[in-house]
């Protein structure tokens, strides 16, 4: 199974492309874990680590896929009180 996380901060760019992939990957057989950095702030290192650089984006096989700029990730440590 192939194991996808999709990070976003809670955006009205980041819900939309969130309800668009769980459509997408819902008749696959993906281990999606969606990751909302309001409700994980710990995340937020974990996914520059992999190259994560703006959200929405979805990582997959070591790849990050960057979907319609929502938020840079400095505006999303801003935005949760991370420093």
């Amino acid at each position: 199974m192939n194991k996808v996380t999709f990070y976003h901060a809670g955006c009205p760019v980041c819900v939309s492309a969130e309800e668009q992939i769980l459509d997408l990957l819902d008749q696959k057989n993906v281990d999606l874990e969606i990751v909302h950095f309001v409700e994980a702030k710990g995340r937020i290192g974990e996914a520059q680590n992999l190259g994560v650089k703006s959200v929405p984006a979805l990582v997959t096989n070591g790849q990050v896929l960057h979907i319609n700029f929502g938020a840079s990730m400095e505006d999303v440590k801003k935005a949760v009180g991370v420093a």
